[in-house]
């Protein structure tokens, strides 16, 4: 059987799949496009995004920071299509794993899917304390929120019960996110509104400048620049495609995951670019009191404005939504993560442990456990190690998701490539765009980690390299010997070639 004509899907196994069977036991059809879409911009969480990396775009490029999130979402949406094609394909929630093995063989593949699970266990030691941080000054426990202890312990109480509800059930995570991204969009865009209102009508303050057109055209950037803004933006877009990775519980698996994943990005893109203009326009570029080039804002501009657009009640408000957007990313981030390691072990790339699916909750109950631990174990290795690692290993998460990503956008280029010529749309959608989007998170990756290499980027330095370069480069190399190791230890048949090939039909649950 060709690459050019993808097998149809079946529920019985060819000679060549897993013997554990063909449905994974997910709870098939229990999503539609809206609570698809929801756990996509979920798993985004805009609102911690923006007040964890608005500051430092602001930083890189100046009053150029809408731009950069213009032109991230360029490659993001070209990304996304190569995302939507090989689901319509393939709709396995192993994603980039699945994918990248179907089009690049075993190595590459597994190497796909360890760098999904290191973004993942990266970013939730992040959200769970600055979750933990933003509740406890939304209390006024002022002391609490500097205190060491007192974060890392709610942080770990947050990240265990995270956990536990996507133990639980698809189902139950969706009404959560439901109510949590509703809070978000409401308090961003609510506040974003009025900014801009009290601007035009001359309210804003001294302070305050006239939006320009020119903040969306990326002009007078240099490549540097560009590039350390645009690795910060593809992190505050990351997490669209767990849209991809709950598909084979989303109604209608081959489209309905991917028409999310291209909705969930348009929305971020729109809402990011409104909430930039609303920031520069009300906040101005002064060095003092909220401007932007005060270096006491960079950690945070967006809360640092609830006060002066809204009184004190909005200053609140949007550090509980803050807070709401890193748990609920906390959550959300889980989902994908423990779904791939679930597909890994179902074609024998992992231990067969993982591809235990719990009997009533439907989910898969050991990899879910075991993504918590890991996240529970980075976040306090590195909170008692150094609280400035911790930061910095946020500014290294982008390199692991253009790692991924990029990997993807190939996988889609090659896996069509005997069907490419068949109809212009093939050509496009199939090739051309993700091609475009592969290249561009290539280049991302390349120029941020040669900027990431000085010791003077970020807060860490290891002797002559830069801390943000040692845990982005340093986490996907790990996944090396840990690849070596699932091959030593019972994976050979993966790794040979005989679990899953570009001709495997895929193991999707029963409709």
């Amino acid at each position: 059987m060709s690459i050019a004509e993808p097998p149809p899907l079946k529920t019985q196994p060819s000679t060549t799949q897993n013997p554990l069977g063909t449905a994974k036991g997910l709870n098939s059809g229990a999503l539609g496009l809206i609570g698809n879409t929801v756990i996509g911009l979920s798993s985004v969480a805009p609102a911690y995004s923006l007040a964890a990396t608005l500051g430092y775009v602001v930083l890189a490029v100046g009053d150029k920071a809408p731009s950069m999130f213009l032109v991230a979402f360029i490659p993001m949406l070209l990304t996304a299509f190569a995302y939507r094609e090989l689901n319509r394909d393939t709709p396995d929630c192993g994603t980039s794993f699945t994918w990248g093995t179907k089009a690049f063989g075993p190595w590459i593949g597994w190497m796909a899917g360890w760098g999904l699970a290191v973004s993942a266990i990266i970013v939730l030691a992040n959200t769970a304390e600055i979750a933990a941080i933003y509740l406890f000054e939304v209390l006024g426990l002022h002391a609490a929120a500097e205190s060491l202890a007192a974060k890392v312990l709610l942080g770990c109480f947050f990240i265990a019960a995270m956990t536990y509800v996507s133990f639980r059930g698809i189902l139950i995570s969706e009404r959560l996110q439901n109510v949590l991204i509703a809070v978000q969009f409401t308090v961003l865009i609510g506040v974003s509104v009025l900014a801009l209102s009290k601007v035009f009508g001359g309210t804003a303050g001294p302070q305050a400048v006239t939006p320009q057109l020119d903040w969306i055209i990326p002009t007078g950037v240099s490549m540097s620049s560009a590039a350390q803004a645009i690795i910060l933006c593809i992190f505050i877009y990351w997490g669209w495609d767990a849209c991809l990775a709950v598909g084979e519980e989303t109604k209608d698996s081959e489209r309905t995951p991917g028409r999310a994943a291209v909705l969930t990005t348009v929305i971020l893109v729109a809402t990011y670019v409104l909430v930039g203009y609303a920031v520069q326009s009300f906040a101005g570029f002064g060095d003092t009191g909220i401007g932007l080039n005060n270096p006491e804002n960079v950690d945070d501009v967006l809360t640092t404005l609830g006060g002066p657009v809204a009184g004190p009640v909005a200053a609140s408000l949007l550090l509980l939504t803050v807070s709401i957007s890193a748990l609920s990313s906390t959550q959300t981030t889980i989902l994908p993560t423990a779904r791939g390691t679930l597909s890994m072990a179902v074609y024998e790339a992992l231990p067969r442990r993982f591809a235990s699916v719990h009997p009533r909750y439907m989910t898969p109950g050991f990899g879910t456990l075991v993504m918590g631990a890991a996240a529970l174990l980075f976040y306090l290795v590195l909170s008692f190690a150094s609280a400035n690692a911790l930061q910095d290993s946020v500014a290294s998460l982008g390199l692991a998701v253009a790692f991924y990503y990029g990997i993807t956008a190939y996988a889609c280029v090659w896996y069509f490539r005997r069907t490419l010529l068949d109809s212009a749309r093939n050509l496009f959608m199939r090739g051309i765009f993700p091609l475009l989007g592969a290249l561009c998170m290539t280049w991302a990756f390349v120029q941020s980690a040669v900027d990431m290499l000085r010791p003077d980027y970020g807060f860490t330095a290891f002797g002559p390299f830069g801390g943000v370069f040692v845990l982005g480069v340093g986490m996907l190399v790990v996944g090396i010997p840990l690849m070596l190791l699932c091959f030593a230890t019972g994976s050979r048949n993966f790794f040979r070639g005989r679990t899953l090939t570009a001709d495997t039909e895929v193991k999707v649950p029963e409709s």
